[in-house]
């Protein structure tokens, strides 16, 4: 995957978890030296709607510290294991400075400013039916820069093969997946003046030389496009704060000096 990125002359973004990050520093080095974006991504891609607090703060903490001394700079983005969010959990991504995040799917193409603690009511049927017939109750908005994630453009649930998971697909043709992200991408690049093309890819699936050459036909696709451009999350995150004003009140990252001190860490020059 590297070797192809570095053919396209594309910097992506590496949400990688720590325990990825101490298993096999070699390999992580290398996506490092080359130039690409770290992002946090768990210890053990363990889901944090089924941890208490304590392990959430506990991960974050050690994960964020791996990351920092790794490549000498603070991780600014962020992927929740299973794309599995808390509230307690987004409050910590703010403590800790991180200002853009890709685990919800609100909308296809555009970012946007994540809101947390949306709260609905669900069907009771044991109950009178004017009981849950509510509507939405939105939460609180955000500084997070939200990168919508969308399982349409992951490679895993169709490529990867799972053994015992009745979900498992792993055989698909990446031919077929390619013809429904080349039309995600041209229905976009149809309909909006700007928009993103966030998709997610796993080494493990993408790294695979059928998948390979699907990304290489894909890319330069998209490339006989004008106006296209290959950013990092993090530059997209960017680009959208810059152009868009902060909600009125929203709960804001924590900044990167703040963070450094609170933690007592001491960055290399």
């Amino acid at each position: 995957m590297l070797k192809m990125l570095d053919k396209y002359g594309i910097k992506g973004t590496w949400f990688v978890p720590g325990h990825s990050l101490e298993t096999f520093p070699e390999e992580c080095a290398m996506i490092r030296d080359q130039g690409h974006e770290f992002g946090l991504h768990g210890y053990s891609h363990e889901n944090p709607v089924d941890m208490t607090l304590e392990q959430q703060r506990e991960v974050l903490d050690k994960c964020f510290r791996l990351i920092t001394e790794f490549q000498g700079k603070p991780p600014k983005g962020n992927v929740a294991p299973w794309w599995e969010t808390s509230v307690e959990g987004i409050k910590m991504l703010l403590d800790y400075g991180i200002t853009y995040d890709h685990s919800m799917s609100h909308h296809d193409c555009q970012a946007y400013w994540f809101r947390s603690g949306d709260t609905w009511t669900k069907i009771d049927y044991s109950k009178k039916a004017k009981e849950w017939m509510k509507p939405l109750v939105r939460g609180e908005e955000t500084g997070l820069v939200e990168i919508p994630g969308n399982w349409y453009i992951d490679d895993l649930p169709p490529m990867m093969f799972i053994k015992n998971s009745p979900d498992s697909n792993g055989w698909a043709n990446p031919r077929d997946i390619e013809d429904i992200w080349r039309d995600h991408f041209d229905y976009f690049y149809r309909e909006y003046d700007e928009f993103i093309f966030p998709i997610t890819c796993h080494p493990d699936v993408s790294g695979r030389p059928h998948v390979l050459m699907m990304h290489e036909r894909l890319i330069e696709h998209i490339n006989k496009h004008e106006g296209v451009e290959w950013v990092t999350m993090g530059e997209m995150a960017d680009d959208w704060r810059s152009k868009h004003p902060v909600p009125e009140g929203a709960m804001m990252p924590a900044t990167e000096e703040e963070v450094l001190k609170r933690l007592n860490i001491t960055l290399q020059k």
